[in-house]
């Protein structure tokens, strides 16, 4: 098993975690991870993740199960920067797109379709 880089920041950083399932069927996996690769991705929709202050997102996958982490600064208002990002050029026209492998309804934002996660667990709030 190997490890990820984490990004260094000048000071604290909030993170998001959140959640989505595929559609349960290899090829559109496949082609999903095909189309989140180098290059892939549209650029109007990777300016848009930082206009609205994200400074970093991750995806990570299991099986059907994605997992997101999106690391933002300290005073970043979530669902105003999702709100904002649903208007930025071509980001419903990816979402749409997106939504052939994700188990979610079509014309879902962003915002929708990825359930947020409970931390339940933080080590460096545990006394040994």
């Amino acid at each position: 098993m190997k490890g990820y880089q984490v990004r260094q920041y000048n000071g604290p950083v909030k993170r998001y975690c959140q959640m989505l399932e595929l559609r349960d069927n290899p090829e559109l996996i496949a082609e999903y991870r095909r189309r989140h690769g180098r290059g892939n991705v549209w650029p109007e929709i990777l300016e848009g993740i930082r206009e609205v202050g994200i400074l970093e997102m991750e995806i990570y996958i299991t099986g059907t199960r994605l997992f997101m982490v999106v690391e933002t600064p300290l005073d970043f208002d979530w669902d105003a920067a999702m709100a904002r990002l649903a208007t930025l050029p071509r980001q419903q026209e990816w979402e749409d797109y997106m939504s052939i492998f994700q188990q979610a309804e079509p014309g879902a934002s962003s915002a929708e379709k990825w359930k947020p996660m409970e931390r339940m667990f933080h080590l460096y709030d545990k006394k040994m």
